[in-house]
């Protein structure tokens, strides 16, 4: 993929995709991602608010976010579907797992699946305020659901004045990590909200509820800080981008992190692209808040010995 590594092309994707999904916010489909017969596609692929086909094989994962995932060829990891539907046909194989949430799992009779297999039809669009914010049953351009937004955005900017201030290098450590590799953060941040997901659906539905609501709050509660840390992180990567990028110039901080807040906002009222487009960049969040340890950058185990309390002798 193009993307891994390449932040400036990334970013710059990131604010056309108002100009380029202009004709879905009027109600037009964009066309299917295929891999055909009798290509390979060595890293992995995503599809964003369209449908994905793969009808040759794909080295890794294929992920489909808003649309359907047609299997028919051959899938050495794993097919990963959200508000979409998983159809497997009689030749498809899958060597990995098969996750879908907000869809159904399909698969013909000859169809192989190696690993595990989850569906999630009915899913609670509760759920899905991890991902986007709170879902209104409303019109994209009804005006509670734009003032909605702008009340959003304002919480944005308050939130990000505040971890500026108080967790500032921390901040800034993420952002680094949110340019440096976008597409790993985004595959990190895929799985981990795939794994809370199914977790807090385990404990609400299996666990007694003395012990499976605390722990769901703690699941969500983690959920939410690594959303909120890393879109303020994700808010400077863009700002900082715009800066070096368009303006020629480096801009302070917090003026990188509005300047990026706004970018995103001006997307975000767009109908329909404004919703994958903050998806893409929540899992980018999530990923890089996870993978940096809230900018700590610490090890995740300290396997050195500690040799200031048992010195040798």
């Amino acid at each position: 993929m193009t993307l891994q590594g390449r932040s400036g092309d990334f970013f710059l994707s990131l604010a056309l995709l108002s100009i380029c999904g202009s004709g879905v916010a009027l109600g037009q489909t964009l066309p299917a991602l295929e891999i055909e017969k009798g290509s390979i596609a060595r890293s992995q692929v995503v599809a964003v608010g369209r449908d994905l086909v793969v009808a040759g094989e794909a080295a890794a994962d294929v992920v489909a976010i808003n649309g359907d995932a047609r299997v028919t060829g051959k899938v050495a990891g794993d097919v990963i579907v959200l508000g979409g539907n998983a159809l497997l046909g009689s030749t498809a194989r899958v060597e990995g797992d098969v996750f879908v949430l907000g869809g159904r799992l399909e698969a013909e009779q000859g169809a192989r699946i190696e690993g595990r297999s989850v569906s999630y039809p009915t899913i609670s669009s509760a759920w899905l305020t991890l991902i986007e914010g709170p879902s209104l049953g409303l019109s994209a351009t009804s005006p509670v659901v734009l003032g909605a937004k702008l009340a959003l955005l304002a919480a944005w900017l308050t939130l990000t004045l505040l971890l500026l201030a108080t967790s500032g290098r921390g901040v800034l450590n993420t952002s680094e990590q949110v340019r440096t590799d976008p597409l790993r953060n985004f595959f990190i941040g895929l799985t981990t909200v795939l794994a809370l997901m199914l977790t807090g659906l385990f404990f609400s539905a299996f666990a007694a509820a003395l012990v499976g609501l605390p722990l769901l709050a703690l699941v969500v509660m983690l959920a939410l800080m690594l959303k909120l840390w890393g879109m303020v992180a994700v808010f400077h990567a863009v700002g900082e981008w715009m800066g070096t990028a368009i303006f020629r110039r480096r801009f302070l901080a917090l003026n990188c992190a509005v300047v990026g807040l706004l970018t995103l906002g001006a997307i975000k009222m767009i109908p329909y692209v404004g919703t994958w487009v903050w998806t893409v960049a929540t899992f980018i969040a999530v990923g890089a808040g996870l993978s940096t340890k809230f900018g700590r950058r610490e090890p995740w185990f300290d396997l050195e010995p500690d040799l200031t309390r048992h010195p040798a002798s």
